[in-house]
């Protein structure tokens, strides 16, 4: 019995990949393109947010079902499994918040307790949270699924400081860098391996997804403007070619005689997880309340600039003069005549034909929108929500492989008459 454990053990262990820098470089580039896919295949291709999540996960299943089968590490079939996990990790937040109208204020607290209980119910099983001392189906399974989960709350924790929080992928990249970086200089110093893994894999979601959107914005939105498409070529390609380098060289692979090692005693490892977690949590709320409130103070200041302007006009300060001359209510959004402008430039296009220039135009109306959200979301988060699915709206439909003029029209149509 004890020969045929140690067998099983050895089998196991060698799927699972060694975590090296060609791990992390793999692991980052999975996460950009898992993210530019899911978009692809929602607007480009027209699946819709439904559509999508119906194929990654069946995609996914099948894929899983094969990893669950194979006898040993195979590095393409491990890492097609980790890029679809990460579109399908992303798809769960984006439904929560798309579809389910769920704030990643809540999506990413929720995702932050069930991945803890996830750790303390693998842990309370097996005794061990390390990747290499997965020689059973049930450790495996705990693997995925909290790989799962890292990507869910990753997705969900970085579009809130990216997007909502108004901070940016540039400076959401730096702030996951200086945290991975703190993590690493704790683990020379004597934190523990698996801790300080886990904690680098969460946050690796939102530095993929940084790196990815500042390659391919346009440079007017900070980016280099390679766009989305050109993007995932060159981190599909790199993927490819480490993969097969790999492949050749076997130096991801796990030797037989590893076994999992603890470099501190259980009731230390109690104590680290205790105060790393609270550290970060502390830092997390920290942050989160002063941005917030600085967001909030804009706001005022904005209003009060508003009212200031407007004194003295009575009944109509709540009202706008449009372009005919005509008394109308302002948005409870305020001024969005700049996305209606890039709504009716995009229409104008697509009337003259011009399809590949309006696809090229519809490209602003998503890059200004997604930025100005942290300053309009807070002001009235249903009209918000509005207005973000129309405009999903025309980019499903101007992006589209097929385009239907007449259902870009109407999408635009629909959106003028929303910024109007």
């Amino acid at each position: 019995m004890e020969s045929l454990r140690s067998n099983e053990t050895k089998t196991m262990l060698s799927k699972v990949p060694e975590v090296t820098i060609y791990f992390w470089i793999i692991k980052i580039l999975c996460t950009t393109v898992g993210e530019t896919a899911a978009d692809f295949l929602n607007v480009n291709l027209g699946f819709g947010l439904t559509g999508t999540s119906i194929v990654m996960g069946i995609l996914l299943f099948v894929t899983l079902f094969f990893q669950f089968r194979a006898q040993k590490y195979m590095p393409s079939l491990y890492w097609l499994t980790v890029v679809l996990i990460s579109i399908f990790g992303t798809l769960v937040t984006d439904n929560l918040t798309d579809n389910m109208g769920i704030s990643l204020e809540v999506s990413t607290t929720v995702f932050s307790i069930v991945l803890i209980l996830i750790f303390a119910l693998w842990y309370a099983k097996e005794k061990t949270l390390s990747i290499h001392s997965i020689f059973t189906k049930r450790r495996e399974t705990f693997y995925w699924l909290t790989i799962l989960f890292t990507f869910a709350l990753g997705t969900a924790a970085g579009d809130l400081m990216a997007e909502s929080l108004g901070l940016g992928y540039l400076v959401t990249g730096s702030i996951v860098c200086a945290v991975i970086a703190c993590v690493t200089a704790a683990w020379r110093l004597g934190l523990n391996a698996v801790l300080a893994f886990w904690i680098a894999y969460i946050m690796t979601r939102p530095l993929g997804a940084s790196l990815g959107d500042l390659l391919s914005q346009p440079q007017e939105f900070g980016g280099l403007g390679l766009g989305a498409t050109a993007t995932s070529i060159i981190f599909l390609l790199a993927i490819l070619l480490i993969i097969i380098f790999l492949s050749i060289t076997k130096r991801d692979l796990v030797a037989s005689s590893t076994k999992p090692t603890t470099n501190t005693k259980g009731i230390v490892i109690v104590w680290q997880v205790v105060i790393v977690v609270g550290v970060l949590m502390l830092a997390a709320g920290t942050g989160y309340y002063l941005r917030h409130t600085s967001l909030q103070e804009t706001l005022q200041q904005g209003d009060s600039s508003i009212q200031a302007g407007s004194s003295g006009s009575g009944p109509q300060a709540s009202q706008q003069v449009g372009s005919s001359g005509a008394v109308t209510q302002a948005s409870p959004l305020g001024d969005l005549s700049s996305f209606k402008k890039i709504a009716e430039d995009t229409q104008n296009l697509v009337n003259a034909g011009n399809m590949s220039g309006a696809k090229s135009r519809v490209d602003d109306l998503e890059h200004s929108w997604d930025n100005a959200e942290a300053r309009l979301k807070p002001m009235n988060k249903k009209k918000w929500t509005e207005v973000d699915d129309a405009i999903d709206k025309v980019l499903r439909q101007v992006r589209a492989v097929h385009q239907d003029a007449e259902a870009c029209k109407a999408a635009l149509e629909s959106l003028i008459a929303l910024t109007s």
